[in-house]
């Protein structure tokens, strides 16, 4: 959970002080319970209130009264649920999140989880309502010495939760903590500068989650060499931080025979672009091109936290991308972990080199039943999908339906994309099996092409995040620049339909 959070649930009813939260629909109307507690007061007070603010009830939105008649509150906030059609269609994690960035600066806020009579939050919505709580709850400011009025206030907010079930809500929470605190890594990592998170430093915070039962075994260059990575070591060769790769392995399942599911990620803890350097401008964005990886990470805190009944398989490419004197060339041909060549084109398409080696490795060690690869890949898929979804690439059906499900469930969207041979024949190479850039047109396809030849037959999936993980669209329950976006997602996925 946030630091800047503190969770209970109760029974309804009104503190002595701070903030009060209430929820009405379209016609206004406050829950009979919630009537009763406030007083004629109070409720009088919201109905004056919302004919002067012209306040509808529209879904998400909000009216503020401070130190309202009647109430020992030092302010109450009523958020409107919207239409009946919006009700039943109700996102308790943004709707949460939306609560949270209403209270403004209180140190404790009572939350009336009650509405219209066909809107009911029962114990899992109650949990969900507390996730996006503490999900907007995270900021990342460890290295500010001096707070301007803007930042959000020391110390945690207090928040209670009076609803129908507290216990059942606590209890479903459970599941959920683990969760919030794997995006919150995952946020940490991304928001973290590069003179601190460079592949050593990200390596030894993956081993954190042995604290949690999960084995990690990290791979050094040495290593590295005498396996036969060398796509992934040619990325980083132009730098003094030596390249690592990190397996993380989680036996939740029943069986130990069950086969696992994999997750791989990209982690370029920093991106110049190396010999085909980028623009100085908004270069310093790049420290967020291990994204992949700290999701990665962050799923594995999420599902060994809530003991997740299942085998799964975390493994991260630590790189950086510098442009030295020994750093790999425009026209070089470096050979895979799978033996196949490749010709180096632009330096800067270095992230499939990484994910080629460490795809290879993992469907040819484990065996897995799925791999799922995350990576800030191209800013071509920004160009095709803005920084709404994420882009999806497969070449299974099945497991892109249940990541479109997952995505619809959780707000945390993907959108198909194509794979054809016709595409494959842009990266073919006079010089080498494949090369590592066909060019602008079609660049994110060409890219998930690339990738798709280190995968053999197992089923696979490609998410370009290169839009959604960092420097995303603020959300209700997101602010930070690092979105920690794909680990409730992923942790969806596997939950609904890879436990047993």
């Amino acid at each position: 959970m946030s630091d800047r959070l503190k969770l209970a649930f109760s029974a309804p009813s009104l503190p002595a002080s701070g903030a009060v939260v209430v929820f009405v629909g379209d016609d206004l109307m406050l829950p009979v319970a919630t009537r009763d507690l406030l007083g004629p007061a109070a409720v009088d007070a919201v109905a004056r209130a919302a004919a002067a603010e012209n306040f509808k009830g529209k879904a998400l939105s909000g009216l503020t009264l401070l130190a309202p008649a009647g109430l020992q509150a030092d302010r109450l906030v009523v958020v409107g649920l919207g239409t009946a059609k919006d009700r039943a269609e109700t996102n308790f994690v943004t709707l949460g999140g939306a609560v949270m960035g209403r209270v403004g600066p209180s140190k404790a806020v009572t939350v009336l989880l009650d509405g219209p009579t066909d809107w009911a939050a029962g114990a899992e919505a109650s949990a969900e309502f507390a996730l996006g709580l503490s999900l907007r709850a995270y900021q990342f400011d460890k290295y500010k010495t001096r707070k301007s009025d803007q930042d959000a206030p020391s110390g945690a907010v207090a928040v209670t939760i009076g609803c129908a079930d507290p216990a059942g809500a606590r209890k479903a929470m459970k599941t959920r903590a683990g969760v919030a605190e794997g995006v919150t890594l995952a946020r940490n990592l991304v928001n973290e500068p590069p003179n601190v998170l460079y592949p050593a430093e990200f390596a030894k915070r993956a081993e954190q989650l042995q604290k949690l039962g999960v084995e990690v075994e990290v791979l050094d260059a040495r290593k590295l060499e005498k396996i036969g990575m060398r796509a992934l070591l040619g990325v980083g060769q132009g730098s003094e931080r030596e390249s690592k790769v990190v397996i993380m392995r989680w036996n939740g399942a029943r069986s130990s025979k069950a086969k696992p599911v994999a997750f791989v990620g990209k982690g370029v803890c920093f991106d110049t672009g190396g010999i085909s350097i980028k623009p100085a401008g908004g270069m310093e964005d790049m420290k967020g091109d291990m994204a992949g990886a700290a999701c990665v990470v962050g799923l594995m805190h999420a599902l060994a936290s809530r003991k997740a009944k299942a085998n799964v398989i975390g493994a991260i490419g630590l790189v950086e991308n510098m442009p030295d004197g020994a750093a790999q060339r425009p026209g070089d041909i470096v050979t895979s972990l799978s033996g196949q060549t490749i010709e180096i084109i632009n330096t800067d398409a270095e992230g499939r080199l990484v994910l080629a080696d460490v795809l290879w490795y993992v469907q040819d060690r484990f065996k897995p039943a799925f791999m799922i690869d995350l990576a800030t890949l191209t800013g071509a898929i920004i160009v095709a999908l803005g920084q709404e979804n994420a882009g999806l690439f497969s070449n299974d059906d099945e497991l892109a339906e249940r990541l479109l499900a997952a995505g619809k469930a959780t707000g945390e969207g993907v959108w198909r994309m194509p794979l054809a041979p016709a595409y494959d024949k842009i990266i073919d190479s006079k010089f080498a099996d494949v090369k590592n850039s066909g060019g602008r047109h079609g660049g994110s396809i060409t890219a998930a092409q690339f990738l798709k030849r280190f995968v053999n037959d197992t089923p696979w999936a490609h998410l370009d995040i290169a839009g959604t993980a960092m420097g995303s669209p603020a959300s209700e329950v997101n602010r930070s620049w690092g979105s920690g976006w794909g680990v409730r997602l992923l942790n969806r996925l596997v939950a609904d339909h890879y436990e047993g």
